[in-house]
């Protein structure tokens, strides 16, 4: 295996969601290249449906997180997968669901169509990875997607009625290094060879 493959093996698995960030600034250089990275990945019939949103005021981020929470709550409370865990740190007045991220990235959707989600969620990929390689953090917020697409809140942050968030991404510098999370191995169903 060349050096490059490794690199990229090895960015791939030193990526895991980071919850706590040092109060320093990513730069709009590296935002963008970030942002270049996203649009490489896949897509379906070369559609290219993603868009994005950038956040770096502290005031909003903290708003949107008080907006995101409660509505976070109320569908965890419907959820089969409700537990107290899960919604204990969202019922904290304090708790900020940006773990003082620095960044958030949104990766919205233009169009409507059967494989726009997947193709925001390949350019999320991408963005995570690149992230990783160049020392950054980064953790999927799925708990904003149902506060970023409140109609008044899109008007308010600039977002097309007809534009849908799909995945919030925070990004920032590590405070630490926390221990990698584990993962089962490959449940391989079926080989046919």
């Amino acid at each position: 295996m060349d050096t490059q493959n490794q690199s990229i093996i090895q960015t791939i698995f030193a990526r895991h969601s980071i919850r706590s960030y040092l109060y320093k600034n990513i730069d709009k250089e590296t935002i963008n290249v970030l942002l270049q990275c996203a649009v490489r990945a896949p897509t379906a019939i070369h559609e290219e449906p993603c868009e994005f949103l950038v956040i770096q005021d502290q005031e909003v981020l903290q708003e949107l997180s008080d907006i995101a929470k409660p509505l976070f709550v109320k569908s965890m409370n419907t959820s089969i997968r409700t537990s107290d865990h899960v919604t204990h740190d969202f019922k904290d007045p304090n708790f900020n669901i940006f773990y003082g991220a620095d960044t958030l990235i949104v990766i919205l959707s233009k169009q409507q169509g059967y494989y726009v989600e997947a193709d925001c969620w390949l350019a999320a990929e991408n963005l995570m990875l690149a992230a990783t390689s160049m020392g950054l953090g980064t953790c999927v917020i799925g708990s904003a997607v149902e506060a970023l697409n409140l109609p008044y809140l899109k008007e308010l942050l600039g977002i097309a009625e007809h534009i849908r968030a799909i995945c919030p991404i925070i990004v920032g510098f590590p405070n630490g290094n926390p221990p990698q999370s584990l993962r089962n191995d490959p449940r391989i169903v079926s080989w046919i060879s």
